[in-house]
């Protein structure tokens, strides 16, 4: 092992990813697992079918308390937290004071706290902007309660429902986006329906110690299996879903990486709270067209059968460079060579063709709408 491998860290999860036979990776300072014996193809068709459980315990937990927390917790960010609703999630934006993003993010209204999930390779940065943004605020009552050594899972598929209510019945009562405080062996456990793959399905936040029994008892369910950090990628990249540090970061603003969505009409002008949010000028400037965009992200289908990677340079057909590919792959589902990139917004119309250098060949790709493969989150019958 090498001193670099050996200064991973490792999740609740890790000898139960041994035993089923894992290739463990570097990711976020994690040892985690790309794929399991069946390979990335299987795992990803497995999830689109069936249910798939993944271990995402290297994101971070964080409570967010105090009476001020959701009014301090909005001014970072430019989505409604004050007016979420109890066992509401939500989709946010962590911004600088450029309106770039430091990181997106989910957080929970759960009644007593805000309980915010930050991504892996960001959460020590966050934390530390969120303490000293929030725990800064003059009169504000909010404090920080960190949990990173809480695990999370998830279970994601169209059969994600059936196989988790066996295991802790209720959950089949929640719609996307709402969460449900329950417990499991005595322990307590708190699931949203959610997720990151465009299927319905679940995350689940329990403790460390609990992680191990409970994954193997939905592992015990036949529509549940194993699923890595390969196929994780490939659902997300068919779902349209962004991944910090390659399609958004801290030069792309909410407008410019298509997720003007996120910002709800109470904090956009002429809301009853908007702006107030870092970066705000830019955001709010951008979204009414005072402002102009410096890039759009854009989804790209190749026309020719050659995958085109994260990094590779996009121009337009005179050979000019505009852009940069930020997520490529063969789409297992779609059978495509589908991407994300930034383009300059004069080639963000969908139907616009541009032409990736891959080795020096120009391949032909088309702007395309998003999402490349049909979401299928239940908000209800």
């Amino acid at each position: 092992m090498s001193a670099d491998t050996a200064s991973l860290l490792t999740t609740p999860l890790h000898d139960l990813h041994l035993e089923l036979g894992a290739r463990m990776v570097p990711f976020a300072g994690y040892h985690m697992p790309v794929q399991y014996p069946s390979g990335l193809m299987a795992e990803h068709h497995h999830t689109r079918t069936a249910a798939g459980l993944f271990d995402v315990s290297h994101m971070g937990q964080l409570r967010l308390v105090g009476s001020h927390a959701a009014q301090a917790f909005e001014q970072l960010m430019p989505v409604d937290v004050m007016g979420l609703g109890l066992h509401k999630q939500r989709y946010g934006l962590l911004l600088n004071d450029e309106g770039g993003i430091l990181d997106d993010l989910i957080f929970v209204n759960r009644g007593d706290d805000l309980m915010v999930i930050v991504n892996g390779a960001c959460k020590h940065s966050d934390l530390a902007h969120l303490q000293s943004r929030l725990t800064h605020q003059a009169g504000m009552d909010c404090q920080i309660d960190v949990q990173f050594d809480r695990a999370l899972l998830a279970l994601q598929g169209p059969q994600a429902v059936t196989a988790l209510q066996r295991v802790l019945p209720g959950v089949e009562a929640l719609v996307f986006m709402t969460g449900l405080a329950t417990q499991w062996q005595g322990q307590a456990v708190y699931v949203t329906r959610s997720g990151y793959t465009g299927e319905d399905g679940f995350e689940i936040a329990l403790p460390a110690q609990t992680a191990q029994d409970f994954a193997r008892a939905l592992l015990a369910q036949p529509e549940v299996k194993p699923i890595g950090l390969g196929a994780r990628n490939s659902l997300r990249l068919e779902a349209g879903l962004c991944l910090y540090g390659n399609d958004i970061d801290t030069k792309t603003t909410p407008v410019e990486a298509g997720l003007s969505w996120a910002i709800q009409k109470v904090r956009r002008t002429g809301g009853a709270r908007a702006g107030g949010f870092a970066g705000a000028q830019t955001v709010l400037g951008q979204l009414d067209g005072s402002v102009p965009l410096r890039q759009q992200r854009v989804g790209l289908v190749a026309l020719e059968r050659v995958p085109v990677r994260e990094h590779t340079e996009l121009q337009d057909p005179q050979g000019r460079r505009i852009g940069e590919v930020t997520s490529g792959l063969l789409g297992p589902s779609v059978d495509a060579p589908i991407a994300m990139g930034h383009v300059l917004p004069s080639h963000a119309a969908v139907g616009t063709r541009v032409q990736a250098m891959v080795r020096g060949k120009a391949i032909p790709m088309e702007v395309r709408p998003m999402p490349f493969h049909p979401t299928r989150y239940f908000r209800g019958h």
